[in-house]
C-alpha cells in the first residue's frame, strides 16, 4: 500500500478536462488499480488550484461549465470524505515562507511553485511514513522521478 500524491496532469485526466485529457483511459485504469491495491491517494492543493485554472481556460463555454461542475463535485467529495482521494492541507504561512526561500533556485531549474509545493508534500509524506512507498503520480517528466520505496527499520 503506497501513498500516492496526484499531480495536476493526473487530476485533469480524471476529470476529463478538455485539452488536458489525452491520457484519460490510462489514468482511469491506473486510478482503479491504485484503489484496488489500497493505496492512499492524496490530492495536493496545488493540483486543485492548477486544475481549476486549466478548466477556466477551456474555450467552449458549455464544456467549461460541465467540467467546472464536475470539478466542484469531485473536490467536494474529497472534502466530505466520499472520494477515493483526500485533500492535503493548505499551506501554512511559515511553511510557504520556507518554500519561497528555495523558489528562485527551483525556478531557474524550471520548477514552478505548484510543483515545488507538491515536492514538499512528497518530502513530508516520506518523513511521516518511512515504512511505506511514497510517490508523485504525474504524467510530467519533472515529477515522475519522485518515488521513494519504504524503508524498514
Amino acid at each position: 500500500m503506497s501513498i500516492v500524491l496526484m499531480d495536476t496532469s493526473v487530476f485533469c485526466n480524471v476529470l476529463d478536462v478538455p485539452g488536458f485529457n489525452q491520457d484519460k483511459a490510462a489514468v482511469i485504469a491506473d486510478l482503479e488499480a491504485n484503489i484496488r491495491h489500497g493505496d492512499t491517494l492524496l490530492l495536493p492543493m496545488a493540483a486543485v488550484l492548477e486544475t481549476g485554472n486549466h478548466i477556466a481556460q477551456v474555450a467552449d463555454g458549455r464544456l467549461r461549465r460541465q467540467t467546472s461542475e464536475r470539478f466542484c463535485q469531485k473536490v467536494s467529495e474529497a472534502i466530505d470524505g466520499s472520494a477515493p482521494w483526500t485533500l492535503t492541507r493548505f499551506w501554512e504561512p511559515e511553511q510557504l515562507r520556507i518554500w519561497l526561500g528555495e523558489f528562485p533556485d527551483r525556478a531557474m531549474a524550471g520548477v514552478g511553485m505548484g510543483d515545488l509545493s507538491i515536492i514538499k508534500e512528497w518530502d513530508a509524506m516520506c518523513q511521516l511514513h518511512r515504512g511505506r512507498r511514497v510517490r508523485i503520480w504525474s504524467l510530467d517528466d519533472d515529477l515522475q522521478g519522485f518515488d521513494r520505496r519504504g524503508l524498514l527499520g
